[in-house]
């Protein structure tokens, strides 16, 4: 038994056989704890059951956990592929008991397995306990009988675990093997305990006390026990190896790895990283990460592009990283098969950056080298290191992987002095104005009365005048109101906030949006219309009925379209966005290519058959893990709480939500899909109408046909008069559609100058609008910069084959900022050329899959202009 899928299988069966709930490995993204970007380790599924906020049906569990490592305050990946343990992915095995069994079993259960489950000598392992933890020491050394010279006490640096500043901790006492005195290294607690030659295998965690915010141990009224074990750690021990890349699920990609690199030396540390990184990026794939330029998405794009680059210096320069996903569901598939179901889509994902990737990384290695090149001593300034994060793509640790193999230092600390100044200048650009929200600071929480009804009574408990707090607010002036009770709904969720009335005997006060502020503060914002509103007045509030079921409705067809989405195209869609308005709804999501007009139809028909079905829409409150385990969906990056509202429609969906809905599908009449197109690599957005807003488009396309088909008819007059009427019915159609798409102009840039975003100080918008000819390409320009009022825009779109581009910068920019510089280097993805004035420029193209890749490039471009600029 050395193979690692079989010590998988030993360990999870082993403590099945006593009592134990074999638990399934959760998601690498934590659906319980916002403070960690990944799963690092086997208790984290069980955190909230260790703090008593959630109860399971079981007290003692085992499971085999997927971990990544590779971000936030537990980052190994720098040292993967130089070491012979680190990981950015790897599993863990655990045993855990929840106020059960303590101490004695726990070092039983560890005992047993390693020396008689698994046949390891004891004279080859070595344990250790907190130093001052008595009752462990004499249940190893009395009861165990483990040999005391195999025996030592550490500190509280090594052996004593907590999980924060406060809460849960208790001393641990861990397990070492003993690879033999060929290897250099003392044992534990000793001053060459640094070596290699005692490998801790297994922790055993002895959740024991409570801390106080002043530092006091208080006994816990259930101790609890954590363990782990790397299962990786455990094969290498199992197969005689001292390196984890040697055991079997790693020689197997590795070898895979050089076939694919032409790589012919297996020792290679690129090697071990290529291998090491396709399991991480391909399970973070699964479990719905996908490269991004923030927070987990970035570290994905920094796991997947140093693993490019290893390739890459192997002598590899075309896509090979994708290659590696099926070699990998062999070996891992039957233990996890959501890897293998989602093969095609993990390859899919992985080729695009790899493609994305290439441009970047040859132009970033030259400049490398150009850099290294002029250095006049070993160290490689923070600035240059900054350069090429900010202007080529390039993470630091991927910098100083290059720099390491060329002997040079990095000067990480100017680096992160260059950081700290470009977030500085982006927080400075981004200060709220007077009359934000943000000035507000009240206790407690607005009671939301909304599900049930659209009318309530409340008090106003604070009044806010351009951001400051308020008595009054007179006629005619602007202001924010919060109640202590409402009806009305607050922006949530892609929900828009309801509209309405808030009535006093004296005072009349319009909503316009209604916002959260805070925990659970309801904030309506709008005008006074007539007498005063004063702090403490008792209010009527009336939310606009009919507005809030046309949104209702669109929000409903929402979560529909979502699980058509999913059963047409498969289950790696997951949402990435929305928009519900009573007008429309406007849904992204994950998909590497264009939906094609069949899926489409395909979807809308779905929709419409579950809208006939009339299902009633069923909402519960429940735990978030029993919602789990009932099979409803959370949204993807979405914190909620202990408590979360289950809405059911039919078999068909079931998601947590928090908005409003239709009492039954049918309610929403008819769903029809208006546009389906990318917004960015990997994300899709659908854009459809419901109700009465699908009627009235309907309508307007039948109108439209109609007209057309005026020009078809036949006619009773001389040709020259019809030739002649036709020409001019087709100059009024002509007319007619230019009006149309200049209105449509209008409401894209509505739309689309929500999507602006903060460069180094500077707003930008990069957006794709088919469908659009170059005349209302340039009004919809206009109609952003107006909107945006400084900043810098590029816009692109596609017909019969063909791209056009136009860039835009506002007056007050043009003297750092030309967009004849931007256009031109946007038009070279598309395989075009342009150029223009600093304030408009527009180019052509005739590659539409460079789309994304042309709108992709203007943070980097305007990173590099402002860092060119700087002083």
């Amino acid at each position: 038994m050395k193979r690692s899928a079989e010590l998988r299988s030993a360990f999870l069966d082993y403590f099945a056989e006593r009592g134990h709930a074999v638990v399934e490995s959760s998601p690498l993204v934590p659906g319980n704890d916002p403070t960690l970007l990944f799963t690092n380790a086997g208790m984290v599924q069980f955190k909230d059951v260790f703090l008593g906020r959630d109860k399971r049906p079981y007290t003692r569990a085992a499971s085999s956990q997927r971990c990544v490592r590779a971000g936030g305050k537990h980052n190994d990946l720098e040292n993967v592929g130089y070491t012979a343990r680190h990981h950015t992915f790897f599993e863990m095995l655990g045993n855990f008991s929840f106020g059960d069994y303590f101490k004695r079993e726990a070092i039983r259960f560890a005992w047993e397995f390693l020396t008689d489950a698994l046949g390891l000598p004891a004279e080859r392992l070595w344990v250790t306990v907190y130093t001052d933890d008595d009752e462990a020491a004499r249940i190893w050394l009395d009861e165990v009988r483990v040999d005391p010279a195999r025996f030592s006490r550490c500190g509280e640096h090594d052996n004593f675990w907590s999980m924060g500043e406060t809460g849960p901790c208790g001393p641990c006492s861990e397990i070492f093997y003993d690879h033999g005195p060929e290897v250099p290294g003392g044992p534990p607690g000793s001053p060459d305990a640094d070596g290699d030659r005692y490998v801790e295998i297994w922790n055993l965690v002895f959740m024991q006390y409570d801390r106080d915010a002043a530092g006091r141990l208080k006994p816990l009224p259930r101790p609890s026990v954590d363990t782990g074990m790397g299962l990786e750690r455990l094969a290498a021990v199992m197969q005689g190896v001292h390196s984890n890349y040697d055991i079997d699920l790693f020689r197997a990609l590795i070898r895979v790895a050089a076939e694919v690199t032409g790589c012919a030396d297996l020792t290679s540390k690129s090697l071990r990283v290529i291998a090491d990184h396709i399991r991480s990026a391909a399970f973070l794939v699964v479990d719905g990460v996908t490269p991004g330029n923030e927070g987990r998405g970035y570290v994905q794009r920094r796991i997947i592009r140093r693993a490019i680059r290893h390739g890459y210096q192997l002598g590899c320069t075309e896509p090979f990283f994708h290659k590696l996903v099926a070699p990998l569901v062999a070996e891992m598939g039957e233990a996890y098969p959501a890897l293998a179901k989602k093969q095609a889509h993990v390859e899919q994902v992985l080729r695009a950056e790899e493609e994305r990737f290439a441009d970047t990384l040859e132009q970033g290695l030259k400049i490398f080298e150009d850099v290294v090149a002029g250095l006049g001593d070993a160290v490689l300034p923070g600035e240059a290191v900054f350069r090429l994060y900010d202007t080529y793509g390039f993470p630091a640790d991927l910098t100083a992987d290059l720099a390491r193999e060329r002997g040079l230092g990095v000067d990480l600390t100017g680096f992160e002095q260059h950081m700290a100044a470009q977030k500085e200048r982006a927080r400075a650009a981004s200060q709220f104005g007077a009359g934000s929200t943000q000035a507000i600071a009240l206790e407690g929480v607005t009671d939301f009365t909304g599900y049930d009804d659209i009318v309530d009574e409340g008090t106003v408990i604070a009044l806010y005048r351009d951001g400051e707090e308020c008595d009054r607010l007179g006629a005619g002036e602007l202001g924010l109101v919060v109640l202590d009770v409402t009806p009305f709904y607050a922006e949530s969720g892609g929900q828009v906030g309801d509209r309405g009335q808030l009535l006093s005997d004296a005072a009349r006060f319009d909503v316009e949006d209604t916002q959260k502020q805070g925990d659970g503060i309801i904030c309506h914002i709008g005008r006074v219309t007539d007498g005063d509103l004063l702090a403490g007045d008792r209010v009527t509030a009336r939310v606009d009925g009919e507005r809030r079921l046309a949104t209702a409705l669109h929000h409903s067809a929402t979560h529909l379209l979502h699980a058509a989405l999913r059963s047409v195209l498969g289950d790696h869609v997951q949402q990435r966005g929305s928009l519900v308005g009573p007008d429309r709804l406007r849904f992204d999501f994950t998909h590497f290519e264009p939906v094609t007009q069949e899926q489409l139809k395909a979807i809308e028909r779905l929709v419409n058959r579950e809208i006939r079905a009339n299902h009633t829409v069923e909402t519960r409150i429940m735990d978030l893990e029993d919602a789990r385990a009932s099979g409803a969906m959370a949204l993807f990056g979405e914190k909620y709480g202990e408590q979360v509202r289950v809405l059911r429609m039919g078999d068909f969906s079931t998601e947590l939500c928090g908005g409003t809905h239709v009492r039954a599908v049918g309610d929403i009449g008819l769903l029809k899909i208006t546009s389906e197109g990318g917004i960015s690599s990997g994300v899709r957005r659908i854009e459809a109408v419901a109700g009465e807003r699908a009627l009235d488009w309907i309508g307007a396309e039948e109108a439209r046909l109609a007209r057309i088909a005026e020009l078809v008819k036949g006619a009773t007059f001389d040709a020259d008069d019809r030739v002649a009427q036709l020409v001019e019915r087709s100059r009024r159609l002509e007319k007619e559609l230019e009006q149309l798409k200049a209105k449509l102009a209008s409401a894209a840039g509505s739309d689309l100058a929500e999507q602006t975003v903060e460069i180094d100080g500077v707003r930008v918008l990069a957006a794709r609008l088919d469908g659009a000819d170059p005349k209302s390409l340039r009004d919809t320009l206009d109609q952003l910069k107006d909107k945006v009022g400084s900043g810098i825009v590029l816009l692109a779109t596609e017909s019969d084959g063909k791209v056009s581009l136009i860039a835009g910068v506002t007056k007050d920019l043009t003297d750092r900022f030309q967009a004849g510089d931007l256009v031109k280097a946007a038009a070279e993805k598309v395989g075009g050329r342009g150029g223009g004035r600093a304030d408009m420029a527009q180019a052509g193209g005739n590659d539409p899959a460079g789309i994304p890749a042309a709108l992709e490039l203007v943070d980097d471009w305007v990173r590099s202009r402002v860092a060119s600029l700087a002083p």
